[in-house]
């Protein structure tokens, strides 16, 4: 009898364990639902903000004062209720087996021994994926689903990156065309143009990238911070008018809302008067640009003789003569090109695109009218291509300055705002970035050329692809720039970890296409470079490589925009010097061992260090992007 208790009561009591399990795993269920109510909750939550900042923006200056506090007071109610209903949620979803009684260790021992291991294993890994899910590096593969969606941050990188590009690519169509003329005049004319021009580009190279990377991170950071107070102020002008006006009658109420409209809510920046934006970079940006621009000119024109000879043009050589008048007189256009690329950092500062386009086409178009002219009409060979070329960069510089004279208040309240020094500062960094980056391609070159002529022609048709495929990819850089810098300044690290994660995506997507582009159209196109059969043959050799690091090449320019985007200049220059010196370790090693191949295998190792840089900055969360552990 005592035996048939006993079992009695074990089954009983099993029984009981098998009801609480079951009540235990409902309850699991319930708390995932809850989950999800909360997430929905918090989606609901955020559109509801998001419509009602977008109504406030767009609010028009005839608004009425009791539609705006109904429309307020409606607004604050849902949000109120909203919190309500989300603390009631978290409340219920905090329920644990601990509220029945049991102890955790107790719990996930019944659990183990009704559930099977695979049950518990799934489980586990289910948790190392949702932490790993956490992890800053992950975050860059958020969204993935969304990567071509046409939502309002697609559009805003659409607009951004689309121009820029185009511009990009206008200058070297420009120059194309100018190559040409000046090949009607003769190959001794030619060769001293082309030893002119590169010249002229490496000396510009290593003042135009730190000026305008700068200059557009800092305008945007400032036109971010200048918004932000306007509305600020705007707030605090409201509240103190609802405050003073409580009690008036609605019939004097409504004209002074509408007067304060007219003047306050309406930001400085985008009123419908004359007045402009007070941006103090935008001004430090064009003394510092004039000056350069001053400096190079005069650099070279009295150096241009011994510059020329270093380069290889000796004093009795007949390049000599017409490769110095064109330096020469290039030289004179040194002002408007860095003046013309600084105010393009500031309009893309602005995330405006547009302007620099249409006057870069303009100037080009103008380039190219005038090249004919001045070379075959008026006689003056390479001396009118040179005038012809600084004609058109003083009409891009002037187009653009009268264009940001509209926009910008150009004479800051003081010296003081300009901030030269932390211009100088961050612009010393990226000058020796810029420097590294020079050396490790300068010496790919160099090592080219060692192994003989064949070699250097097929490495400059490889090169020049390689590189001229880079500016799509430099267009969205910069829009990942113009828009993290903004992002950055108003404290926004969710739109900041959204941007840089679509324009690494689109990025990828960008460089696989062109990968697959590339391996189809080498296939034919070198013939339009040489016909000669062992360049051809190294260029095949070369092709590969040009075509395979298409996707690294994007991802790492886009962690460039990246990077200044944030106003990490130091990360970018001290990673870059580091990322040299063991890519020129590379090139010497490989070149001297597999020769034309080893070049290629040396350079692909260079652009895949600095794509790994971008991923180590923003996989750690650090620096900037510390939010991204939180």
């Amino acid at each position: 009898m005592e035996l048939e208790a006993t079992q009695q009561l074990e089954a009983v009591q099993q029984q009981q364990i098998q009801t609480l399990l079951g009540n235990v795993v409902k309850l699991t269920c319930q708390n995932e639902e809850l989950r999800k109510i909360m997430e929905s909750q918090n989606t609901e939550r955020q559109r509801i903000v998001e419509n009602h900042n977008e109504e406030e923006s767009n609010s028009q200056a005839n608004r009425r004062d009791r539609t705006s506090r109904g429309d307020s007071s409606r607004m604050e109610n849902e949000l109120r209720n909203m919190r309500k209903e989300m603390d009631e949620l978290r409340r219920k979803a905090d329920i644990e087996p601990c509220c029945l009684g049991w102890s955790k260790m107790n719990f996930l021992e019944a659990r183990a021994s009704v559930y099977p291991i695979p049950v518990m294993a799934l489980d586990t890994i289910s948790c190392l994926l949702k932490s790993m899910g956490e992890m800053p590096l992950f975050v860059l593969f958020k969204g993935t689903r969304n990567v071509f969606r046409n939502d309002e941050l697609g559009r805003e990188i659409l607009q951004i990156a689309l121009p820029t590009a185009l511009a990009l690519t206008a200058d070297p169509i420009a120059s194309l065309i100018d190559t040409a003329f000046i090949g009607h005049i003769g190959p001794v004319e030619l060769a001293a143009v082309g030893v002119s021009i590169a010249v002229f580009n490496q000396v510009s190279k290593i003042a135009i990238f730190p000026l305008v990377s700068v200059t557009t991170s800092f305008v945007a950071e400032e036109d971010a911070t200048k918004s932000l107070s306007i509305e600020a102020d705007d707030s605090g002008v409201l509240e103190t008018g609802y405050a003073v006006n409580q009690e008036m009658e609605l019939e004097d109420l409504i004209p002074k809302v509408e007067s304060t409209c007219k003047s306050s809510l309406i930001p400085s920046s985008y009123r419908k008067t004359n007045d402009r934006r007070q941006i103090p970079s935008a001004s430090a940006a064009l003394v510092i640009g004039s000056v350069l621009g001053i400096i190079q000119a005069l650099f070279l024109i009295f150096a241009a003789k011994p510059i020329l000879n270093y380069m290889g043009v000796e004093s009795n050589s007949p390049m000599l003569k017409p490769a110095q008048q064109y330096l020469t007189l290039r030289s004179l256009g040194a002002p408007a090109v860095l003046l013309s690329l600084a105010m393009q950092g500031v309009f893309r500062g602005f995330k405006d695109t547009k302007t620099p386009l249409f006057a870069i086409l303009v100037g080009d178009v103008a380039n190219i009218i005038l090249d004919p002219i001045f070379i075959f009409i008026l006689r003056m060979g390479v001396s009118g291509a040179a005038i012809a070329h600084v004609i058109s960069q003083y009409l891009i510089s002037l187009m653009l300055l009268w264009r940001l004279i509209k926009e910008v208040d150009l004479l800051p309240p003081s010296i003081n705002d300009l901030q030269i020094g932390r211009f100088l500062k961050n612009g010393s960094m990226l000058l020796v970035r810029v420097i590294a980056v020079t050396f490790c391609v300068t010496l790919a070159a160099s090592l080219a050329a060692r192994q003989g002529s064949t070699s250097m022609a097929a490495f400059q048709v490889c090169l020049q692809i390689w590189l001229a495929t880079s500016l799509l990819a430099d267009g969205l850089a910069v829009a990942g720039q113009a828009i993290l810098a903004s992002a950055f300044a108003k404290k926004d690290y969710t739109k900041a970890a959204a941007t840089a994660s679509r324009v690494l995506q689109v990025g990828l997507v960008l460089g696989l296409v062109l990968s697959i582009v590339l391996v189809v159209v080498l296939q034919f196109a070198p013939r339009l470079f040489t016909a000669d059969v062992n360049v051809l043959q190294l260029i095949g050799v070369g092709i590969p490589f040009v075509a395979v690091t298409q996707p690294i090449n994007a991802l790492a320019f886009i962690f460039d925009g990246i990077n200044y985007g944030a106003s990490d200049f130091a990360y970018s220059a001290y990673s870059m010097v580091l990322v040299s010196l063991m890519s020129i370790l590379c090139l010497f090693i490989l070149s001297s061992s597999h020769g034309f191949i080893g070049l290629w295998i040396a350079l692909s190792i260079y652009m895949s260090l600095r794509a790994l840089a971008g991923f180590w900055r923003i996989g750690t969360g650090m620096g900037p992007w510390r939010f991204l552990r939180d």
